[in-house]
């Protein structure tokens, strides 16, 4: 990656102001497309193949019948709030791991693993406790008012049944997000893919096993659907674990020998990583919220964005994937104290992520007609996911860039702006006008839809105007 003479340990007020040419933030040199395929490649690869199995999941527990798909869709949900939360807590002692390995300081990177397991562990014990005394309380606020008391019960049944097995996933899950999570910060992406790619082998075979009883197994449905996921997520835990202390020594040897986190950094860590894992807990909550309003228009509904969701999802991971990717190389840089590059790599990973996005959009908006077909549903409830998942497609530029931005300003630990700049937003902004349409106003609900997710615009204003500033720029590990 390009670096010029001039531009080395500048301080951050001068390398805040360091002009950069339009051309320069756009484009990159050759090295730097390599390094950042080296780092989003198995990304990619591991969410693509992710979504994957989760669509043939969702197909296969469609097969089932609509009600049980809009069972599993609400739990997944809400367990979605709980992966979230985790993501955030861990992130924010990912912001120290990327800039210590930068620095070549694998101690440092051993100090915020092991926060990253004390973190993981309450947050877990707590999830648990919460979705089992009340789940019920939960899963009934997605099912609409108008739906017959027959249909009410038996979503509720499958959405209980479904949500008890899941919830013995969620340690290992846990876990290997932990691990995982600084394999990819210290530069060895390629482990977490590989575990990944053979757990979700095992979950779809399980699925075809276990939902539908072939080859003897017994006819389980959504509750087989559950257990597919939850012995998935033992098998990769334990891929995980074995290689990352066997293979990657650099980075674990001596973890587990004390588990001193030094007492200066510890309120470092937290203050990081409390606003990350509340945004991220309040952003999942807005998007469950969002669900809710729409699903006052009907079960269908609910049904619908689960298929648009879910197939969008598989091209979404392209501008995931990048955020992700841009949040290592910014670390890096500014851990390095390579200021003037990090600024002029979060551009091009703006650039090229808003580019790829208006590729892979164009893409899902052309075969929008056509993959809803795949459900065993209502053609209502296709065609309604049809123009759902060409919204998203017509929006992917947009949240490309809102994205890029968001890791951006995290790499540089300015979480607090993350917070306002992410869920804040989503909540004064994009709940209240879902609510107010899908409760007060006439228009169909692809409309309401519509709406709301092109207001993420405006949270794409306010990302470029964040990371103009520069404020993120800054080595959190000099010392």
């Amino acid at each position: 990656m390009r670096e010029r003479l001039e531009e080395r340990n500048l301080p951050e007020a001068e390398a805040i102001r360091y002009p950069l040419s339009i051309r320069e933030c756009l484009m990159g040199e050759k090295n730097f497309y390599q390094k950042v395929g080296y780092v989003v490649f198995p990304i990619v690869m591991q969410n693509t193949l992710s979504n994957v199995v989760s669509l043939l999941d969702n197909v296969m527990v469609g097969q089932v019948g609509t009600l049980p798909m809009s069972a599993v869709a609400i739990v997944n949900q809400l367990i979605f709030v709980f992966y979230l939360c985790i993501f955030g807590a861990i992130a924010g002692a990912g912001i120290y791991t990327t800039q210590y390995f930068g620095k070549g300081d694998y101690e440092g990177v051993r100090m915020t693993m092991r926060y990253k397991l004390v973190i993981g562990g309450v947050l877990c014990l707590g999830a648990i406790a919460l979705f089992l005394m009340a789940g019920t309380f939960f899963i009934n606020l997605y099912i609409a008012g108008d739906t017959s008391p027959a249909d009410r019960e038996a979503t509720l049944s499958f959405a209980k049944q479904y949500l008890l097995v899941m919830l013995i996933g969620l340690p290992p899950f846990t876990l290997t997000q932990c691990y995982a999570g600084t394999l990819r910060e210290g530069g060895q992406p390629v482990l977490p893919m590989v575990a990944g790619m053979i757990s979700m082998a095992v979950n779809f075979v399980f699925n075809l096993l276990l939902i539908f009883g072939y080859l003897g197994f017994p006819k389980l449905g959504v509750v087989g659907a559950a257990v597919a996921t939850v012995i998935s997520r033992f098998v990769e835990f334990a891929i995980v674990v074995i290689f990352a202390h066997g293979k990657k020594k650099e980075l674990f040897s001596g973890l587990y020998r004390h588990f001193r986190i030094p007492r200066e950094l510890f309120p470092r860590l937290l203050s990081k990583s409390l606003p990350l894992m509340l945004n991220e807990a309040l952003w999942s909550l807005g998007q469950a919220a969002l669900l809710q309003s729409y699903s006052v228009r009907g079960i269908e509904v609910v049904a619908a964005l689960n298929i648009c969701y879910t197939i969008s999802m598989l091209f979404n991971e392209a501008f995931i994937s990048l955020g992700s990717a841009t949040a290592i190389l910014v670390g890096e840089e500014l851990g390095a104290n390579r200021l003037v590059n990090a600024r002029r790599t979060a551009w091009r990973m703006a650039a090229l992520s808003i580019f790829v996005c208006i590729l892979m959009g164009t893409v899902l908006f052309l075969i929008s007609p056509v993959v809803p077909g795949i459900y065993n549903t209502e053609e209502e409830i296709r065609l309604l996911a049809s123009a759902c998942i060409r919204v998203m497609a017509v929006c992917m530029p947009i949240n490309a860039y809102a994205n890029v931005a968001y890791f951006t300003l995290r790499a540089g630990g300015r979480t607090l702006i993350t917070f306002v700049f992410d869920s804040c937003f989503t909540w004064l902004i994009s709940v209240p006008a879902a609510f107010v349409l899908a409760h007060y106003s006439t228009l169909p609900v692809i409309m309401v839809f519509a709406i709301v997710v092109l207001l993420d615009f405006f949270k794409d204003l306010l990302g470029f105007v964040f990371m103009k500033r520069g404020t993120w720029v800054k080595n959190m590990v000099a010392d």
